[in-house]
């Protein structure tokens, strides 16, 4: 998988999914979507909503770049620093990811409210055991999560990253998932679990 974004630094909801203007679009997930993550601060060349299109190399919106992914059938992830997600509970932070079609987010750690946000969405919040692996990913590498059919309680996640240059290499991530959030993530969301009962 691409990675959308490598988000640098301090990464709060109001980074992920600004309020101000943007919440006349509260109702309409497609118009909100177009903020998300546009607040956050491009790793690669420390500019807000400004990342490179891993498949065609042009540089774009965040939210039109994951719109792009989305509809050519790739899935993707973002790469986040400490405390990704902390300030207001803000649910949409965890719509538009899964709206845009974003798999996982890996993050040296979550704001606990986003985290179960993002699990209810059916999407992938994942943690670096080891946090100066952050440090070793680069924007334009490729993501592979291996082991996920035996995702469980306690049992961490591997990460192969396949860098454009160089040798790929592996590394654990960790999770919080109980045995009904891991429900949450094979049926696609909280809500498609629900209604498949």
């Amino acid at each position: 998988m691409p990675i959308l974004i490598k988000s640098l630094g301090k990464t709060t909801t109001d980074h992920i999914s600004m309020a101000g203007p943007w919440l006349k679009y509260r109702g309409h997930l497609q118009n909100i979507s177009n903020n998300y993550m546009i607040g956050a601060i491009n790793a690669e060349n420390g500019k807000a909503n400004h990342v490179k299109n891993h498949y065609t190399g042009e540089y774009d919106g965040v939210p039109e770049t994951g719109a792009w992914y989305r509809d050519h059938g790739h899935k993707w992830v973002v790469i986040g620093d400490e405390n990704f997600g902390e300030g207001s509970s803000r649910e949409h932070a965890a719509l538009e990811p899964r709206y845009l079609g974003a798999f996982a987010i890996i993050t040296k750690s979550f704001a606990r409210i986003h985290e179960t946000n993002l699990k209810k969405q059916g999407l992938l919040p994942l943690n670096f055991i080891h946090p100066e692996d952050y440090d070793k990913i680069n924007p334009d590498d490729e993501i592979d999560l291996v082991g996920l059919t035996e995702l469980a309680p306690g049992k961490p996640v591997t990460m192969v990253v396949h860098p454009k240059e160089g040798k790929s290499w592996s590394t654990e991530l960790s999770h919080t998932y109980n045995n009904e959030q891991i429900e949450w993530f094979k049926y696609g969301s909280a809500l498609n679990k629900m209604s498949a009962n």
